[in-house]
């Protein structure tokens, strides 16, 4: 590699580095602040252990981010070489437009290689991982959830709130009881208590003291004709919160496209090697088909990256822009219309006669042709 080449993968590396933590960050940010920020401001866990969840989710987000970082680079750093006419220079000396282009090209063969290991596994293996570890977190400290002075609606069917907290001891504390249509269907007030956690049902069981118990009709819990019934008493227990419903969007069950690619390929075996009855044969089919676009989907998204730094060295160049705005509303209509393209496709994922599995390649083929196209007019030009 001589000078020229250094100094254009250089400067297209560092612009592409760039752009993918940009866009990494852009994917990242709203599971952090949707499965993250709440926990971690409430005190369910420390420091240490948030960041090595925002650590597991970065994996899966440079899956995303890795195509739409190398043409944003691309375009960029082309983008402004063309603009300072640093390559009219390279041509007026005799210099190819593809060999110009051979740095670019080699950085796309290597972002491909990297997109292909986290895709395959990187990325299966932290998704899974941080879908482990956050309810195991939680359930380390489940008492995290009760937070002073704040109507706690996490839990379905409950409504908890607590005027002060001092350890396990709770002052001034609501508990709303609803039923399916979330109406109110008892109302329990007490001056104190104190909340226990049962790991074998995986539940918080407040035990209140000196309560007041209102019921109301189960029927109709907001027919205000019927006096509801009151009671006083010195201890209650009745009351527990199942905490799967607070970890509701956490799953335990891991899904296929979290399993690393080796794992994939075994459990299509299995699933090839049954035999189903006659009226299931068409749920077989579709979920071997299911399995199968999982796991091309894992090798497309990885090619994304090549035919991206296709389409974005010629077009680079072609446009000669400076200005990083319009270099970047250009790589996002790029990105949005391939993307389109392979949602479409997904579509006809309950088709299997159209192998949707195998038009996952079509934007691609489209995106290289362009490519190619794109090449063969500004080397013409």
């Amino acid at each position: 590699m001589n000078l020229l080449d250094r100094h254009i993968f250089r400067s297209v590396l560092l612009t592409c580095a760039a752009a993918v933590g940009l866009f990494a960050f852009v994917v990242a940010v709203p599971n952090v602040v949707r499965d993250l920020l709440g926990p971690f401001l409430a005190g369910q866990f420390g420091a240490a252990t948030f960041a090595r969840l925002v650590a597991l989710l970065f994996p899966f987000a440079i899956s995303f981010a890795l195509p739409m970082g190398i043409l944003t680079g691309v375009l960029l750093t082309l983008g402004r070489l063309s603009a300072d006419s640093e390559i009219t220079a390279m041509r007026a000396a005799g210099i190819s437009l593809l060999r110009i282009a051979r740095p670019v090209l080699l950085l796309a063969v290597l972002g491909t290689l990297l997109a292909l290991h986290v895709n395959l596994e990187s990325a299966p293996w932290a998704r899974a991982r941080f879908h482990r570890e956050l309810p195991e977190a939680i359930r380390a400290n489940p008492l995290g959830v009760i937070v002073p002075k704040t109507f706690i609606r996490d839990f379905k069917g409950s409504v908890i709130y607590v005027g002060a907290r001092d350890g396990e001891v709770l002052r001034d504390i609501w508990v709303w009881d609803l039923d399916r249509q979330s109406r109110v269907r008892r109302l329990v007030r007490a001056e104190s208590g104190r909340v226990d956690y049962d790991e074998a049902t995986n539940s918080l069981i407040p035990t209140l003291t000196r309560a007041t118990v209102e019921e109301r009709d189960p029927a109709d819990p907001e027919d205000f004709s019927k006096a509801p019934r009151v009671v006083t008493v010195g201890r209650f227990e009745e009351v527990r919160i199942p905490l799967d419903r607070y970890m509701g969007q956490h799953f335990v069950r891991v899904k296929e496209e979290w399993l690393p690619y080796g794992e994939l390929q075994e459990l299509r075996a299995r699933h090839a090697a049954e035999t189903p009855s006659l009226e299931k044969r068409a749920e077989h089919a579709r979920a071997g088909l299911r399995l199968a676009m999982i796991s091309m989907e894992k090798w497309t998204q990885a090619a994304a990256v090549l035919c991206f730094a296709l389409v974005g060295a010629p077009l680079g160049i072609r446009v000669s822009r400076r200005e990083t705005s319009a270099n970047l509303g250009l790589a996002l209509v790029l990105v949005l219309g391939f993307y389109l393209l392979t949602v479409a496709v997904k579509w006809l994922d309950k088709q299997p006669e159209l192998r949707p599995d195998l038009l996952l390649w079509l934007p691609h083929v489209l995106f290289a042709a362009l490519g190619l196209w794109l090449f063969r007019r500004v080397e013409t030009r």
